[in-house]
């Protein structure tokens, strides 16, 4: 089937370079039920946030098959919304491991600078938010705090300090 020229399949784009100069993607660190997303949604800029897209795409808080969709997702939408011309994005999840933490490196082609924000608030207490929200967070809370890596000097992630 040959599709009319205003179709992006025919249009060739690899004359438009996308304009990231001093994009910068924030990620929050921080356990769950912390106040990362209150935080995120407090900054004015876009967040692009795993669980809601998790329960957009299912309606659940949680569905093992289909992680790898959401993460991928959640790295397109950060990409698209530097592509569109924001300068600031927040990446509202947890963050607490290297490999979480590597999968939102910059790509070649849309390019941006890494930062962190971390919330800090105790492990009790995010479990007792939990107990009252959602108590099946409980354990996963208990299971990162052991799990927990500290963001590296090597990762070439800077604080947030805000603009």
């Amino acid at each position: 089937m040959k599709y009319p020229t205003t179709d992006s399949r025919e249009i060739d784009i690899t004359n438009e370079t996308p304009n990231c100069d001093g994009c910068k993607l924030v990620m929050t660190t921080g356990l769950p039920r912390s106040g990362k997303s209150t935080w995120a949604r407090d900054q004015g800029v876009p967040v692009v946030c795993p669980d809601a897209i998790r329960i957009a795409k299912t309606g659940q808080r949680w569905w093992g098959p289909i992680e790898h969709e959401i993460w991928a997702t959640a790295r397109t939408m950060v990409r698209a919304l530097f592509l569109a011309g924001h300068g600031v994005v927040i990446l509202d999840s947890t963050c607490g491991t290297r490999e979480q933490r590597d999968f939102f490196r910059p790509s070649p082609d849309v390019v941006w600078d890494r930062y962190y924000k971390t919330i800090e608030t105790s492990s009790l207490r995010c479990k007792i938010r939990a107990e009252n929200t959602y108590p099946e967070l409980v354990p996963v809370i208990h299971w990162m705090c052991k799990n927990w890596e500290p963001i590296q000097p090597e990762e070439n992630i800077e604080p947030w300090e805000g603009e």
